[in-house]
């Protein structure tokens, strides 16, 4: 994997780790860490791994964006800075792997959009979550996106307006995180999790994550459409031929990718 300035990036057999190392200022999102962010699911997401975490370094996750770089923008370069981070959100949800979100500590603003971006999430019990936005001069707008898509109009109002820091049980409950373990827990069920989710025919799991995005959030008739085209195709796959004939068979499968 690549050299990065503001992450570690490693391979573990089918996981790639990104790590987000800017821990002296909070892992904040400046336009160079979210560059080299979207470089790394970029390159990850073109190799034959099966998993991607991302976790930060220091003591929080991240505190979303950094206001140094945001103060000294005018407008169109701060537009330049959102639609770069919305390039990144963009990718970690289009690559062909599962992303998993590793939480410790503060995910604020850009870094709990983060969170809410990855297609799973396991928190530590001293993990906390905010839009603090709500409470300042500037409100949390596009980390507002995703989370919104995981926790509900209500929830999201009361995250995004009051811009308190709710726990990692709340989170929880709010659909915002899949897991909650004790901090010192944390890197195995984030290794349990992942393994259970990248089972199966590569192939069929990221034509399904990718499907899954495209129809969310559509009207029934419009997702049942993009659905049914793509269940049809991807029936024709190696790995859809061979789980249903080990199913007749009454076998374990071999999955050819």
């Amino acid at each position: 994997m690549a050299e990065y300035e503001h992450l570690l990036v490693k391979r573990d057999g089918d996981t790639v780790t990104i790590t987000m190392n800017r821990a002296s200022r909070r892992n904040s999102l400046s336009a160079a860490h979210l560059a080299e962010l979207l470089a790394a699911f970029r390159e990850a997401g073109e190799t034959d791994a099966t998993g991607i975490v991302l976790a930060g370094a220091g003591p929080v996750f991240s505190a979303g964006h950094d206001f140094g770089d945001v103060s000294a923008r005018d407008l169109m370069g701060v537009r330049e800075l959102l639609r770069l981070c919305t390039d990144l959100m963009h990718t970690m949800q289009s690559v062909p792997q599962v992303v998993v979100a590793r939480v410790h500590g503060l995910a604020t603003a850009a870094g709990c959009q983060l969170v809410a971006t990855c297609d799973l999430a396991v928190a530590a019990a001293s993990a906390g979550f905010a839009l603090p936005g709500g409470k300042g001069g500037w409100f949390c707008h596009t980390p507002a996106v995703p989370v919104a898509r995981s926790i509900g109009r209500k929830r999201l109002m009361e995250l995004a307006l009051t811009g308190d820091v709710v726990d990692a049980e709340t989170a929880l409950d709010w659909g915002l995180v899949n897991r909650v373990v004790p901090d010192e827990q944390l890197d195995d069920a984030v290794a349990e999790l992942l393994a259970r989710a990248t089972k199966g025919s590569r192939a069929s799991k990221a034509m399904g994550k990718q499907t899954l995005y495209a129809q969310l959030d559509r009207p029934e008739a419009d997702a049942y459409a993009i659905a049914l085209e793509v269940m049809a195709s991807a029936s024709q796959l190696p790995g859809a031929r061979e789980g249903m004939a080990a199913f007749l068979e009454k076998r374990s499968p071999v999955w050819p990718d």
